[in-house]
């Protein structure tokens, strides 16, 4: 492959989208099968990066620019979708961090993170990001919580 037709990577090893700039999130094959509609999927190899910034069209992009889009997934995904499931793997909502931040105890939150030690956490591969939900959960509880007091 000529390297005149690929993106270098940052010094710091951060992957910028191609269309906002954010900090890609690098994710396998998982995500993109899970997620992408096979007319798309092609475009994209096992690896790519996503793009956190829910404001963005682009959700998945490679070094070559080359992007899925959120009109390109087979289904609605948080962060672009907040009424989508936060975590695919057990489906937890907005609406569960939502109701945990007005209770003195977080119940559900903390039935998650049993959960999400267990082997039915499938988060490499359900997840938008490939990532564990547990660090948005907390954020956007935290977020929740101080709108509350």
């Amino acid at each position: 492959m000529n390297k005149a037709f690929v993106k270098e990577i940052d010094a710091d090893a951060r992957v910028l989208c191609p269309k906002c700039g954010a900090v890609g999130t690098a994710v396998g094959k998982g995500p993109l099968d899970t997620h992408v509609r096979e007319e798309a999927r092609s475009r994209i190899s096992d690896s790519a990066w996503c793009c956190g910034n829910s404001d963005c069209s682009v959700v998945y992009f490679n070094l070559f620019d080359q992007t899925v889009t959120v009109d390109e997934l087979k289904d609605r995904v948080y962060p672009y979708d907040l009424d989508a499931p936060i975590c695919l793997c057990f489906g937890f909502s907005y609406d569960d961090v939502d109701d945990d931040s007005r209770n003195a105890v977080p119940h559900r939150i903390r039935e998650l993170v049993t959960k999400s030690k267990s082997p039915d956490a499938r988060c490499q591969a359900l997840s938008v990001d490939g990532q564990c939900c547990l660090r948005e959960v907390q954020r956007l509880y935290l977020k929740l919580k101080s709108a509350t007091i």
